[in-house]
């Protein structure tokens, strides 16, 4: 069972697990709280339900309103271990540029908004504890039914979760406005990016469901993967 508990700009995707409770993928930003409980009544699960949180990356629409996702749940967070220092300052890295000039149009619209320096409340002491690396002993003596999967370049703590033959690929793709042909707006490291999608592409997954836009196959990684090769970085 896959529930999107998102919005228009943002998906934050609920999974099922095979021994219960539920996964969710990403909270989004620090406004979105409210239209999340919403949306999570309505689907009948109960916060308690939800065991862990597996974080792509400590971006400001990823990582916006963890800990209100944390004061209501028992939740565990699975995450890079580079994401554990970003949510600490509140910011991820600004290294990297736009991979269109529509994306650096976008991102000038998205500072005239005041969201250009993607800041977000910083983890709560509180819940330290509850952050599980992927590299640590503590993850792998979960055993939990997923692949977790490196996949850097939009940002360096980036993870993608493949889980029953789907891919849940946080920014290593996208599926609308401004995204030109499934890639992201915002890359740190292109040559990492490209490695991410041929890792993808491998995986051979049976859909990819994006945090932003729609799901897409992986057949589109393919007919799109040349276009990389292209992408020139626009600096803010």
């Amino acid at each position: 069972m896959i529930y999107n508990l998102g919005n228009r700009v943002v998906n934050n995707y609920l999974v099922s697990l095979d021994k219960g409770g539920y996964i969710l993928i990403d909270t989004g930003y620090a406004d979105g709280f409210e239209g999340f409980t919403k949306k999570l009544e309505e689907t009948g699960v109960a916060p308690k339900e939800i065991k862990f949180v597996f974080l792509t990356h400590a971006h400001d629409d990823h990582a916006g309103f963890l800990n209100d996702v944390l004061a209501i749940t028992d939740a565990k967070v699975i995450l890079h271990p580079m994401a554990i220092d970003r949510l600490h300052r509140g910011q991820n890295s600004f290294q990297g540029g736009c991979s269109s000039r529509q994306a650096w149009l976008f991102c000038q619209i998205l500072a005239l908004f005041g969201k250009g320096e993607h800041k977000y409340p910083p983890i709560k002491e509180a819940y330290l504890s509850r952050l599980i690396s992927i590299d640590s002993d503590a993850f792998k003596a979960l055993a939990l039914p997923f692949e977790v999967v490196r996949t850097p370049g939009h940002t360096a703590d980036h993870i993608s979760m493949l889980k029953d033959g789907i891919l849940f690929c946080g920014d290593a793709a996208m599926n609308n406005f401004p995204s030109v042909k499934r890639t992201i707006i915002w890359i740190e490291s292109l040559e990492q990016y490209k490695q991410s999608w041929e890792k993808m592409i491998a995986l051979n997954a049976q859909m990819i469901y994006p945090s932003h836009g729609k799901p897409f196959p992986t057949t589109d990684l393919v007919k799109y993967q040349s276009y990389l090769d292209g992408i020139r970085l626009y600096s803010l």
